[in-house]
């Protein structure tokens, strides 16, 4: 996912994606166990993909409550 994509996102998006994300990691995970997957480094960009949602997610959290409490 781009950057772009990612600030484009509701709050609610955000956290659907990043299960999303997290469930789609755990497979990889799991099918590079069981047999060596084509591309590894798949995993470390869907970590990557993770961190980035994490990072936006708390963006817009403390947005919000910095609207909030003025």
């Amino acid at each position: 996912m781009k950057n772009s994509e990612i600030t484009g996102l509701s709050k609610e998006e955000l956290v659907a994606k990043i299960a999303e994300e997290k469930e789609n990691l755990s497979k990889l995970k799991f099918a590079h166990t069981i047999s060596a997957i084509e591309n590894p480094s798949r995993i470390a960009k869907v970590r990557k993909d993770i961190a980035r949602l994490n990072t936006e997610l708390t963006k817009v959290k403390s947005a919000e409550s910095a609207t909030e409490t003025n």
